[in-house]
């Protein structure tokens, strides 16, 4: 291979990967937050969630980014690990569409799909069309890659050193360990399988080699998962390794069956197979090698598939034995801590729930509680610091205060159905309304976060007197945090201080407002900065007011106890 070969095939290379990388953006920009949106109203029937994750995948073209997805939805809590097996099965059949979409061999068409993506991302000013256009643009560029790559690799035929390194993937665990690296180096295995593809046209790799490194790209695509899931629940982490049995499961099968049954040889007509296997693969495998390792990338995938859909939940179990529970993981999953599960029956059954369920209530409203305190505190060191790590933190808290407030709402809901005693009834609606205060403190937390993703991504920042005023406002709010957690909590005496407290908010808050609008008119503070200052005053005083509720409530708690 001369040097002008060389450059053609590092310049074919990056037009294929980046002629992916725009259709992808061009297809996840034209399809908006639908995909997130039907993988989070998943049901748990498994033929719908295949269906799910192969659309999705044949959408952004990487199963890669669809388990990334499902990753970060199980470690949300928004999908069981069981749902996730089914999304991932579809992930793997919707990525086999690049591959195919390149065995229709359409390069002398490139030009002129490239050229009517540009025109229509340069000249057309409507959004969706140009996303359109970056899907076509994207498309002809890959076709365009794919053919400079075919024929700078056409030298390499003659090379004998480049076929006898190509000659060794006939062995099953060369070609696969091959595929598997080279595949989790550029984490695309859609990218891989159409360097694959090129070999082949270009004559460099045989198919009955070429099978063995694609078997071992499917393995590779794990990477992606396995890094995005560092850090993550245990749940999450169960996620990566289903998605790894999978591929390794169905490598191990089609292995076998290539080693027992030499395909390649049915394809070059010297050895004919009894029965109807020789007749399907003569018939269904294509005459190009791009469409035959195409095929047979299908064919993995969808077979894999329909091996091991009927196991889908034993595989969901054996991911829990690979990576077993531990005493700390509780901690890291939203649960319920105090509250125990009512068991239906008789009314006899019943005696005794409101008491029970009753002081659990209490343990776990405490614990919510705690949780916004925190929340409160971490968004306001947030802001000030400009700290997103901080936010991120805030932000998983949030979610998990309102797995608590849906949780308890739907137990008193229940509880109160059987109680007959009024002040109990008393008691348990001062708890729903208790809980919704709480999840409303903690959204305004996360609000008050929120604001620091704008102050760094615009370069805002506010002035030394603002910055005095917030940390103002972060002390007030843990005081009043704090007497809500008192053990005092609900006497006549703390809830005329929790009242001076609110007061104290509001008189800060109209203060406030009238030093930051002298400081915009004196221009100590930028407008941006202003605006959000603004928003950030009026979460505060909301701080207040919700506080107050729950220290009403409580106190209408403590007259019925």
């Amino acid at each position: 291979m001369q040097m002008t070969d060389f450059l053609s095939l590092l310049g074919g290379l990056a037009l294929f990967l980046y002629g992916m990388q725009m259709m992808s953006s061009g297809l996840e920009a034209a399809a908006g937050s639908r995909m997130k949106q039907i993988l989070e109203r998943l049901t748990a029937n498994r033929f719908l969630g295949v269906l799910v994750g192969a659309a999705i995948t044949a959408v952004i073209q990487s199963s890669s980014a669809t388990t990334v997805m499902v990753v970060g939805f199980v470690n949300a809590g928004m999908m069981t690990l069981n749902q996730a097996v089914w999304i991932i099965m579809g992930a793997n059949i919707g990525t086999t569409v690049t591959g195919l979409l390149i065995a229709l061999d359409v390069g002398a068409l490139a030009p002129l799909i490239a050229f009517a993506g540009v025109v229509l991302v340069v000249f057309v000013k409507n959004p969706q069309l140009q996303h359109i256009g970056q899907i076509f643009a994207g498309l002809g560029v890959l076709f365009i890659g794919m053919d400079m790559m075919s024929a700078a690799m056409e030298p390499l035929r003659d090379s004998e050193a480049f076929v006898g390194i190509m000659a060794n993937f006939s062995n099953p665990v060369l070609g696969i360990l091959a595929g598997t690296v080279f595949t989790a180096i550029i984490q695309s295995s859609s990218a891989s399988v159409g360097i694959l593809q090129a070999l082949a046209n270009s004559g460099v790799i045989a198919y009955a080699n070429s099978v063995f490194v694609l078997f071992g790209q499917n393995i590779g695509t794990c990477i992606t998962a396995v890094l995005a899931a560092i850090g993550t629940t245990r749940n999450a982490k169960r996620t990566t390794i289903i998605h790894l049995m999978f591929n390794i499961i169905g490598t191990c099968i089609f292995t076998t069956l290539f080693l027992l049954f030499p395909i390649a040889q049915v394809i070059d007509g010297s050895l004919a197979l009894p029965g109807a296997l020789g007749s399907f693969l003569e018939g269904v495998l294509p005459a190009t090698p791009a469409g035959q390792i195409a095929i047979t990338h299908t064919c993995f995938n969808i077979t894999t598939t329909l091996i091991l859909l009927p196991l889908g939940n034993y595989l969901a179990k054996a991911a829990v034995r690979i990576l077993p529970d531990r005493p700390e993981d509780k901690d890291e999953q939203m649960h319920l801590e105090y509250l125990t599960p009512i068991h239906t029956g008789s009314k006899e059954s019943h005696l005794g729930v409101s008491a029970i369920q009753t002081d659990q209530l209490q343990h776990e409203l405490h614990r919510m509680l705690l949780m916004a305190r925190d929340n409160i505190e971490a968004s306001f060191r947030s802001v000030l610091d400009q700290d997103e790590e901080e936010l991120a933190q805030v932000e998983q808290r949030e979610e998990y205060i309102d797995f608590l407030n849906k949780e308890i709402s739907l137990r008193v809901s229940q509880v109160i159905a059987y109680e007959t005693n009024q002040q109990a009834s008393a008691v348990l609606s001062s708890f729903f309304t208790i809980s919704g205060n709480i999840e409303r403190i903690g959204d305004h937390a996360d609000n008050l976060a929120g604001y620091t993703r704008m102050l760094t991504q615009r370069k805002i920042s506010f002035s030394q007197a603002a910055q005095e005023e917030i940390t103002a406002m972060r002390d007030i709010c843990m005081e009043a945090a704090a007497q809500l957690l008192s053990p005092g909590a609900g006497t006549v005496e703390w809830l005329t201080q929790v009242s001076a407290l609110e007061q104290r908010i509001d008189d800060m808050t109209r203060d406030y407002r009238s030093n930051h609008l002298r400081r915009l008119q004196e221009g100590a503070c930028s407008a941006e900065a202003g605006i959000l200052y603004s928003e950030l005053l009026t979460d505060f005083e909301r701080i207040g007011d919700h506080a107050l509720n729950i220290a009403q409530e409580l106190a209408k708690v403590h007259q019925h106890i």
